[in-house]
């Protein structure tokens, strides 16, 4: 042991049999969590289980950026582009999220897309029973609509894989940690750069009138 410290007096007297946390109702705890699950479906039919729509995004990060996942929800931009309107969404099984921006084209088209497809299998049931109103799914296809079980339209991971070629001389010859580095340095001292500029700039003027 390290230090100079006081040896440690442990004592293993204590009734640990009453402390000892134990799961027996697990198999009971698992048929009630599929009841509910069985109820809450049933609850919400005949609209999906999954719940909304979510949007396909990038995970944040340079580690994991190349990735694509579920996210919270569309933008106001992505649904101005697909036709829909902001109060429409939400009664349409789409989800909104006014925080997030596109900072992409690829992003916004890509959603864009997402939501248009959507909308070709949508099902809208009228609100009350009577006449459908506009906007409403015709008759057939309300007879022939089934709850979706499982994810609505889930989030693929699109790659794409390059062929095998040989690496140019531009490529040996050129460092993209330098390129990063140099650009990084750049936009820290630009600005302490230019003032030393105008400084030098302005001594040598005065050396000329002098």
């Amino acid at each position: 042991m390290k230090h100079n410290n006081q040896l440690p007096n442990n004592h293993f007297r204590k009734d640990w049999q009453l402390r000892v946390k134990t799961w027996f109702d697990q198999a009971g705890r698992k048929k009630r969590r599929r009841l509910n699950r069985v109820q809450k479906a049933a609850a919400i039919a005949p609209r999906p289980i999954d719940g909304l729509l979510r949007p396909a995004v990038r995970c944040p990060t340079i580690k994991y950026n190349t990735k694509l996942r579920s996210g919270k929800g569309f933008t106001l931009e992505e649904l101005k582009e697909a036709g829909i309107r902001r109060k429409e969404a939400l009664t349409i099984g789409i989800s909104l999220d006014h925080r997030r921006r596109n900072k992409s084209e690829e992003s916004l088209n890509l959603n864009v897309q997402r939501l248009k497809a959507y909308k070709v299998k949508l099902i809208v049931f009228p609100k009350k029973t009577g006449k459908p109103k506009k906007g409403d799914s015709e008759a057939a296809d309300l007879v022939e609509a089934k709850q979706l079980a499982g994810a609505i339209m889930p989030v693929t991971q699109v790659y794409q894989k390059e062929k095998a070629r040989k690496v140019t001389e531009e490529e040996k010859s050129t460092s993209a940690y330098a390129t990063l580095r140099n650009t990084r340095s750049e936009e820290r001292y630009r600005g302490i750069r230019q003032k030393r500029a105008q400084l030098k700039a302005e001594e040598e003027a005065q050396k000329v009138k002098k």
